[in-house]
């Protein structure tokens, strides 16, 4: 008999069905059809009850696909004991725990590379509108403030010190990026990263005293949480801007929001946030913040991308039972 959520039939009693891979989460519509043709694939958002799926079927799956919103939680793990591969469509996966898999002997992927240039535009985006208050204009324009009295000076970007906290992929595609505007660059990460030409500095806090914008590209997880500390908002400074386009769990929110209230930061520019969607009142209200809902990575062609290579990662798990783009310290 069919069960939700499923593309196959499941007969109480029949012998153990083919593998399974496991659909956790929504995904691109795209991938859900490539994976519901090519594998029996169970979506357990969609199952009536979940537990029940888990408990008859569990040990049938041995492929998770997820997104990076989701991830694979423990008790999901624990409840999976054939699971060999945990495939996320997105960047990040820091909501899954990638030590515990690894000690299951479970491979993680991601989808790196692909996104980059399209969170690097964002990013650089973000900064010119916080510095010269592009969409705080135009919600000027259209309230009629313009035909009372001209919009407030700004302030220029070109010739500016911007500081990348975390120079991965996605940061040195900011700072490549940032060059053409004539920027003195700098960034902060565990080590010096080799061969390129920007000033290295210890810590956060460092990084954003000697800038005038700090631009967040840093991974997101336990190691990060809350790196932009109150301290680092406060070495800003009342003219610094801050650009998060890596998790909201980097900055301290709270943090950030006194910062604004008090005017010890000039702005900010943020795609994400500690609780998503849900945004703090004190941010929604402030017109020296530009608030996007977790778009960086949002266009046809990079959200494509996305699909294609977490399917490529099935493709090759399944066929010969390792992951095309492991994350780091995960691949067997």
């Amino acid at each position: 008999m069919p069960i939700p959520g499923t593309t196959t039939e499941i007969t109480p009693g029949a012998p153990a069905s083919p593998a399974t891979v496991l659909q956790v989460s929504p995904l691109l519509p795209g991938l859900e059809r490539a994976l519901a043709g090519r594998y029996r694939t169970v979506r357990l958002h969609e199952l009536p009850d979940r537990d029940a799926f888990l408990r008859d079927h569990g040990d049938e799956v041995v492929a998770a696909v997820t997104s990076a919103r989701f991830g694979v939680g423990d008790d999901l793990m624990d409840a999976l004991p054939r699971l060999g591969a945990i495939v996320h469509f997105g960047v990040g996966y820091e909501t899954t725990d990638v030590v515990r898999a690894r000690a299951r002997g479970i491979d993680v992927s991601n989808t790196p590379d692909v996104l980059t240039d399209c969170v690097a535009d964002l990013a650089v985006g973000g900064l010119i509108d916080s510095m010269r208050r592009l969409s705080a204009a135009d919600r000027f324009v259209r309230a009629g403030g313009w035909t009372a009295a001209p919009f407030p000076l700004a302030t220029r970007v070109s010739g500016k010190r911007v500081g990348i906290l975390g120079l991965g992929r996605i940061g040195r595609a900011v700072a490549r990026r940032l060059e053409g505007f004539g920027t003195e660059l700098a960034y902060c990460s565990r080590t010096p990263v080799p061969g390129v030409p920007y000033r290295h500095l210890p810590t956060a806090e460092a990084l954003a005293a000697a800038c005038d914008a700090l631009v967040v590209t840093v991974a997101g997880g336990a190691g990060t949480e809350g790196l932009v500390s109150a301290a680092v908002l406060e070495a800003l400074g009342p003219e610094g801007h801050l650009v998060n386009v890596a998790r909201g769990s980097v900055v301290d929110e709270p943090a950030l929001v006194a910062a604004l209230e008090a005017g010890r930061i000039a702005g900010a520019a943020l795609d994400v946030f500690a609780d998503e969607p849900h945004v703090p009142r004190a941010l929604l209200e402030s017109d020296r913040v530009v608030l996007l809902p977790h778009i960086a990575s949002a266009t046809h062609e990079t959200r494509e991308a996305m699909g294609d290579l977490a399917l490529r990662n099935v493709d090759r798990f399944m066929a010969e039972g390792v992951l095309l783009t492991p994350v780091p310290g995960a691949a067997h």
